[in-house]
């Protein structure tokens, strides 16, 4: 990491630097897809996408929702958050500002709901 830089910053660099994390933001800026949908798009293992997920919503690049299958099961699906990442570099300084999507108020509430009923 450069002197002066901010770690959060850093951390997204590193995540934009990765050919999966990279995928995963294109491919669910389409559509919100679940791990295994990503998987296969993004010509990765389920748990490679599981944990570019993680650090995906580390850094509030992604959302989760939850998606109602016609039999009645539950399944997590993401969405990307990232509209526009700027880079500025600048008197000897480098910043990244990372313009992200609102979530919807549905959206909001789901999750709401969901960390009340998760044990």
């Amino acid at each position: 990491m450069a002197a002066g830089q901010d770690p959060e910053e850093s951390g997204v660099i590193s995540l934009l630097d990765d050919e999966y994390a990279r995928a995963i933001l294109v491919e669910s800026s389409r559509e919100a897809l679940s791990a295994s949908a990503l998987a296969e798009r993004c010509d990765a293992s389920e748990p490679t996408i599981y944990r570019r997920i993680e650090q995906l919503r580390e850094y509030d690049l992604i959302v989760e929702q939850q998606q109602l299958d016609p039999d009645g099961h539950h399944y997590k699906t993401y969405r990307t958050r990232v509209e526009r990442v700027t880079v500025e570099i600048e008197d000897g300084e480098c910043s990244i500002d990372v313009s992200r999507r609102e979530v919807d108020a549905a959206d909001r509430f789901t999750r709401l709901f969901e960390g009340l009923t998760e044990p």
